[in-house]
């Protein structure tokens, strides 16, 4: 499975965090600039080594200020722990590889793609990239002075391990709630859906039914703060977003479940079995927050859902659909409180969870290492359809160029032009060319306020040194709530006043800052032109097509394989998954890009989750594949798999009028009784299918369709 279709945008502080983002960027400010003073006076002023204070200053300012690692300062230090030996192979590759222009450019076209590539393994993996690619751009430019690798080495790693210990213990922050706590919260509102519902099998009180409703939507990514929201590629946090799914699933079927048949309460199958659901979501809820696990409750569930798939037909004198309706649709919650348990023992315990109690096809990463699933993460995003791949070619591609006109045209301080092209690069060109106005005036501003201070200052290095903290501290906190006209402009200033006491300055320091700024925002503008320049929106329409065209493919293939009782011919559905992970990951990033609204915007997250749907109930058919059908029930089912599937392709752009708001289709389920009953998993087909009929109902009811893209395009 992949991770939850709902995504958020990247950036620094969580709106989920609880603190304004001003307080937020003015820690991060404050842990930055004490990182990076510190070390550079005391390696300059100190020990008089001015290669290894720059490249202190400049690791905590690239890994504190130019990164967007989301979290606490102590997410953040663990992150920068795993980071620095990747730091010292990319001073090391800067170091050796500037030798050239060519192998400089080369080497940032393949470091700068990985590294922009990387941000697929999730937000900690993209708010540290940025700053690593710094790390290469700043000794990819001459002069070529190998000699000095161990002091750059030295500087880097004294710049980050400073940074290290001002996030872990300084002005320290609130965590947000976790993701596992979040599925725990859910778990206990399941468990009491359970014990109300053996109570009185009815319903559900109004109370009851908004906490679950409510408890649902708390687990949506969009509604988790980024540092806490499991979308890496590991094996506990592709559990926990797993789990997430699962106790979605299982509320959503707890507020639905339909009512016992007249007579028959209490309902057949249903105290026994919901009682093991309620004590299996208890025991998942304590596991996921410590508690030892045994997990008897989850083994007595699914020995009860046995039991229940293999119970005799309803005797003829009860009304056989409704039972068989409800069993059902109890065997679904069941299922879904096997996955939850599953997920979650799989959370916490990782490789260590016996084999007997993984279902090997749901939970496929099961007892995979880490590289297998990294590769598997990678991999699906390995072409030009994925935005992960976008952005980092287009990243690469605007980076080589400027250090090829960097080196070719011998720009001084052209790094700088480097930098401006990475951090003014945005996902489309709309949003490039409202940001590049943005920073050329801001670094204009501040190029004029730099001039004046190095013509009234001078050479008298101790009024920089005072006044540099200052500085720092005003430019990290108010550039990124105020945005990046105000970011570029106080940076020029913290630039300028930094190799003043390097080297001595003019005012000629600001020109050269300004015309970097200017070749790097004009070839992130015509990179952004060039390479994909409608960003995520243009991606995301045609990565739910395709995810609904994978859908409705899988659809006909399961019941097809099914009705002809042999469903191990059942298609392969891993064009599913990468359709889900392709479409996922457009939508994450369509989140972050600003847009304008011309129309109603098509519900992007009813068809991700259409998408879901399709593949849990898919397999949940193939599991519970028994014997043929009679010929009612048969015309039925392949009545509504033609009405579905024609749906998902109609609402995927395909020809054909657009998809009805209510089709009639071919009606409700049939009645069969006596002999010509009709088996449990028929209605678990009938349930499966009627469920993505009211998927495609909700699609509907937001005018436009998802894409006006003609199927091949």
């Amino acid at each position: 499975m992949g991770a939850d279709p709902d995504g958020g945008s990247r950036g620094g502080t969580s709106p989920l965090a609880g603190t304004s983002p001003l307080a937020g960027a003015a820690r991060r400010a404050a842990r930055t600039t004490l990182a990076a003073c510190a070390g550079f006076y005391v390696c300059l002023y100190g020990l008089d080594q001015p290669v290894t204070a720059t490249y202190t200053l400049f690791a905590a300012v690239a890994m504190g200020g130019l990164s967007r690692i989301p979290g606490t300062g102590r997410q953040r230090a663990a992150v920068l722990v795993r980071s620095l030996p990747l730091a010292w192979v990319l001073v090391t590759a800067g170091t050796y590889l500037a030798a050239r222009t060519w192998s400089a450019v080369a080497g940032v076209l393949v470091i700068g793609f990985a590294l922009a590539f990387g941000a697929a393994a999730g937000p900690r993996a993209a708010g540290a990239s940025p700053g690593l690619q710094l790390l290469y751009i700043l000794p990819c430019f001459p002069p070529y002075v190998p000699d000095t690798l161990g002091e750059r080495l030295a500087g880097a790693t004294l710049g980050i391990g400073l940074l290290i210990l001002a996030e872990a213990f300084l002005l320290p922050e609130t965590r947000d709630t976790p993701y596992a706590e979040l599925v725990a919260r859910a778990s206990d509102t399941a468990a009491r859906c359970t014990g109300e519902l053996n109570r009185s099998p009815f319903a559900l009180s109004n109370d009851t039914a908004a906490a679950a409703r409510a408890a649902g939507e708390s687990l949506r990514p969009s509604r988790v703060s980024e540092a806490e929201r499991p979308a890496g590629p590991g094996l506990r946090e592709r559990a926990l977003a797993h789990g997430g799914l699962a106790a979605r699933t299982l509320l959503a079927r707890l507020t639905v479940l339909p009512a016992p048949a007249p007579g028959r309460f209490p309902p057949e199958g249903g105290p026994d079995l919901l009682s093991e659901v309620g004590r299996a979501a208890d025991e998942t809820s304590a596991e996921l927050r410590g508690a030892d696990r045994q997990a008897a409750a989850a083994d007595a569930l699914r020995q009860a859902r046995a039991r229940l798939a293999a119970a005799d037909p309803p005797p003829p004198s009860a009304p056989p659909a409704a039972v068989l309706r409800r069993r059902a649709a109890l065997l679904e919650v069941a299922d879904a409180t096997v996955a939850l348990s599953t997920a979650a023992d799989l959370a916490v315990r990782g490789r260590s969870v016996p084999p007997a109690r993984i279902d090997s096809g749901r939970f496929w990463y099961a007892g995979k290492r880490a590289p297998r699933l990294w590769w598997h993460r990678l991999a699906a995003h390995a072409g030009p359809r994925s935005v992960y791949f976008q952005n980092a070619v287009r990243i690469s591609l605007a980076l080589a160029a400027a250090r090829t006109i960097a080196g070719l045209e011998s720009l001084p301080h052209g790094f700088w032009a480097m930098l401006a092209a990475l951090t003014l690069t945005r996902t489309t060109v709309a949003q490039t060319r409202v940001t590049v106005r943005q920073a050329l005036t801001g670094t204009l501003v501040g190029a004029l306020v730099t001039a004046a201070v190095l013509a009234v200052v001078g050479r008298e290095t101790t009024v920089y040194a005072v006044a540099l903290p200052i500085v720092m501290l005003i430019a990290f906190s108010l550039g990124p709530v105020r945005g990046v006209g105000w970011a570029q402009g106080l940076f020029t200033l913290v630039v300028s006043m930094v190799f003043a006491q390097l080297a001595p300055a003019t005012w000629r320091l600001a020109e050269v800052r300004v015309m970097d700024v200017v070749i790097g925002s004009v070839i992130g503008m015509v990179f952004g032109v060039l390479a994909w320049p409608r960003g995520a929106q243009e991606e995301l329409r045609r990565a739910v097509a395709n995810l609904l065209r994978a859908a409705a493919t899988t659809v006909e293939g399961t019941t097809a394989a099914v009705a002809a009782g042999s469903p191990k011919d059942a298609p392969d559905d891993r064009p599913l998954q990468r359709a889900l992970a392709l479409a996922e990951s457009a939508f994450a990033q369509y989140q972050s890009e600003p847009r304008r609204h011309t129309g109603p915007a098509p519900d992007w997250q009813a068809a991700l989750m259409t998408g879901h749907h399709v593949l849990w109930g898919s397999r949940r058919m193939l599991a519970a594949a028994g014997p043929g059908l009679d010929p009612e029930a048969d015309a039925w089912v392949r009545a509504r798999t033609v009405e579905v599937a024609g749906r998902l392709r109609r609402a995927a752009g395909d020809d054909g009028p657009p998809p009805p708001e209510a089709g009639p289709g071919p009606g409700p389920a049939p009645d069969p009784a006596g002999p010509g009953i009709a088996p449990l998993w028929f209605f678990i087909a009938a349930a499966w299918l009627d469920g993505l009929t009211a998927d495609l109902d909700r699609m509907a009811h937001v005018p436009g369709r998802v894409t006006s893209a003609p199927p091949g395009r």
